[in-house]
């Protein structure tokens, strides 16, 4: 592991900022801490982190305000949010304020490193920022962007979850079981319903025409296929 991946943990909770801190530095990362907002973004900005372990609830300003911040001011690295209730990831996954992905809490320290390494192969294999393109538009999943036509739109954490496994198994015939399972994992409470909602938003972001799709289209009793 390249000893000089640098995680920055914002974390108010002394105790398992003190857990993780420790067990990230025992596989090797290099951890900057901090327990507020405030400090995190400046200390973000300076240092300029491979990954930021975020916690939503924070004393002076909130997980969502910083990520929005750190992304306003240009940090495009990973940012993954750690959060209590499954509320919370309702909000995370419903607005879009930059977050790449999110662990829930209580979690399992081993679960939290093996999503941190597979996360660090990823982007070190993509030196350059990971980039789709198709059409006339592009996407960049760790930002959550479509650039259509050099315009930017931003994606939900569902959406581009959603869009970067189309764009990973494109012409494919995807069941709506197989797509829920990659976007939600296996223990989610999720209908099909719900799958289908977020299509319709994610075709109103990239077809010229959503009611007669060119790239996503539905494939009648099965699920869905991306075609570009």
């Amino acid at each position: 592991m390249n000893k000089e991946i640098k995680i920055a943990l914002v974390e108010d909770d002394e105790n398992l900022r003190f857990l993780v801190s420790e067990r990230l530095q025992s596989e090797g990362y290099k951890v900057l801490e901090s327990g507020n907002g405030e400090e995190a973004e400046s200390m973000i900005l300076a240092e300029q982190p491979d990954i930021v372990l975020l916690d939503w609830m924070l004393p002076g300003k909130q997980g969502s305000e910083v990520c929005s911040k750190l992304r306003e001011k240009g940090f495009d690295k990973l940012v993954i949010m750690m959060t209590a209730k499954a509320q919370d990831v309702d909000k995370i996954g419903a607005y879009n304020f930059g977050v790449s992905d999110y662990i829930t809490k209580p979690f399992n320290m081993d679960v939290l490193v093996a999503m941190i390494d597979s996360k660090i192969k990823f982007s070190l294999n993509n030196e350059k920022t990971e980039s789709h393109k198709f059409g006339n538009m592009e996407h960049l999943p760790n930002t959550h962007l479509l650039i259509r036509d050099g315009r930017k739109t931003e994606l939900t954490i569902l959406e581009n979850r959603i869009l970067l496994y189309f764009l990973k198994n494109k012409n494919k015939v995807i069941n709506r079981e197989e797509l829920m399972m990659e976007v939600w994992g296996y223990n989610a409470d999720v209908n099909t319903r719900t799958l289908d909602m977020h299509i319709v938003r994610l075709r109103k972001k990239i077809e010229n025409n959503p009611d007669s799709p060119t790239y996503l289209q539905t494939v009648r009793g099965i699920g869905y296929k991306f075609v570009y």
